[in-house]
């Protein structure tokens, strides 16, 4: 399941990948998801279902267990909305990933990093097994970026992972256990009532 859309880019790609996996795409943008079907259509043998709505909205209306992965990667602008930053939102997650599935979520942030520690923070309440890949230089609060947060209730394949950051064209480095907790240093887990959309980037980000 996908909750945030953009041009299907990776819905497109499971299915290249893995053509006997159903997928659901939950894009609010109605008028995107109508300009990507005209001017980048979808393979009509795609097992891919598009729903125009709210992420959490279409997250809700999907059966318990449903998907062996949840995908989050939803932006309104340049900022993720507050109601998908916050505990009963991934409450809602969990329930929808079946056994031993898996959780990703793509996450900005800049220094302080304090978005990016609440959101650790906040599926920790929900997931026992959390993976943090990330650039570096984000980690140490050099610079603004993106982070991808992965989280089960089962054992991650860490090695692999961890392999795999390192070796991308642009490296990343991965954080798990002990390390993530102390880098989470104490923030506190998000709730709907204090949830906030995630910061705005800076405008040299896009430089």
């Amino acid at each position: 399941m996908h909750l945030g859309g953009g041009a299907l880019t990776l819905a497109r790609y499971v299915a290249a990948t893995r053509p006997r996996s159903t997928q659901q795409v939950v894009e609010r943008d109605a008028a995107l998801v109508r300009l990507v079907r005209r001017e980048l259509p979808l393979d009509p043998n795609a097992r891919i279902r598009v729903r125009s709505t709210d992420a959490r909205e279409g997250l809700a209306k999907v059966p318990d267990g449903w998907a062996d992965l949840v995908i989050a990667d939803v932006f309104s602008g340049a900022r993720t909305p507050a109601h998908l930053t916050s505990g009963e939102f991934l409450t809602d997650v969990r329930r929808v990933v079946k056994a031993g599935g898996v959780y990703a979520a793509n996450l900005a942030d800049g220094p302080p990093l304090a978005h990016l520690r609440g959101q650790i923070a906040t599926a920790a309440g929900v997931f026992p097994e959390l993976a943090l890949v990330a650039d570096p230089a984000v980690l140490r609060g050099k610079r603004f970026g993106n982070a991808v947060l992965v989280a089960s209730d089962r054992p991650l394949p860490l090695p692999e992972l961890t392999r795999r950051a390192a070796s991308d064209p642009h490296p990343a480095r991965l954080e798990h256990g002990k390390t993530l907790r102390d880098f989470t240093g104490g923030a506190t887990p998000v709730t709907d009532a204090t949830a906030v959309p995630s910061p705005p980037p800076p405008p040299s980000a896009f430089r």
